[in-house]
């Protein structure tokens, strides 16, 4: 039987990916982005993460054995909003479900909650609900921070402690964070998804740092030590979406600060 990963092209998906096709494994992909480079060489079919279209995603998903399903929104911009992510989770899941899949493999996120003040926490939870109550063998991980070669978060500080004479901290840094390795996370995905039994846990790294730690270790890692300021989130987030205008991409949302200092990461 086929393996499908949503987002094989993308950051978790790739390298769940890669261990699938060095077990020998048909993989195919559901992806929003078909422009994005393929970094398989055409070895990972490609189709359609259409969410409008029930029919074509079932149809997809016909044949699947273990669906990884990495699919989520970071952030809302225009009409890809998180509670969509929410509602769009739930037609995959059906369409999963129509389609025979036998098993689930669902990237989640740490404290998911349904009280949680955050959407991306609380829609996170919801996704949770949605796979356990689709009726298929599920293994719900959830993963805090990546980190690897293509990670946001350590490689924006990383950028901003080789380009500022300061690091601007959000708070005091006393919050702490858990981050987990993303090949470490692959193997972890790969292993649940040869089993039978339903299973929900977390996925996290050896080592717990407060944030203030973490910026320190990158800056002795990377040769850039710079003196660390305590400021409110609320001009460390203004700092970080002007440094954003330049970089082209969004180094820092309110709600992962807000994520942070609550001790949601760990």
């Amino acid at each position: 039987m086929r393996t499908a990963v949503t987002g094989a092209f993308s950051y978790s998906g790739k390298y769940i990916t890669r261990r699938l096709l060095e077990r020998g494994e048909e993989v195919i992909t559901l992806t929003g982005h078909p422009d994005r480079p393929d970094p398989f060489g055409g070895k990972v079919k490609s189709y359609p993460l259409d969410f409008t279209d029930v029919h074509g995603l079932t149809e997809s998903l016909r044949g699947v054995g273990t669906f990884y399903n990495t699919y989520w929104v970071r952030f809302d911009k225009g009409r890809n909003t998180q509670p969509l992510a929410v509602e769009n989770t739930r037609i995959l899941m059906k369409a999963a479900a129509e389609a025979g899949v036998n098993r689930i493999v669902h990237i989640s996120i740490t404290n998911p909650s349904p009280d949680s003040p955050l959407p991306y926490f609380w829609g996170k939870f919801a996704n949770e609900k949605t796979v356990i109550g689709s009726g298929l063998s599920y293994a719900i991980l959830r993963p805090t921070v990546l980190f690897g070669t293509e990670d946001i978060l350590i490689n924006n500080i990383a950028w901003l402690l080789r380009r500022f004479p300061f690091f601007a901290l959000p708070g005091d840094g006393s919050y702490r964070l858990q981050p987990v390795y993303v090949e470490d996370l692959a193997d972890l995905a790969v292993e649940y998804g040869r089993r039978n039994e339903n299973i929900v846990t977390d996925a996290v790294g050896p080592d717990i740092f407060t944030f203030r730690e973490m910026v320190q270790l990158i800056g002795r890692t990377i040769g850039q030590t710079r003196p660390i300021l305590s400021v409110t989130p609320m001009l460390a987030l203004a700092a970080a979406q002007f440094v954003g205008i330049f970089v082209g991409d969004v180094v820092l949302t309110s709600e992962e600060v807000a994520g942070l200092i609550a001790d949601l990461l760990v």
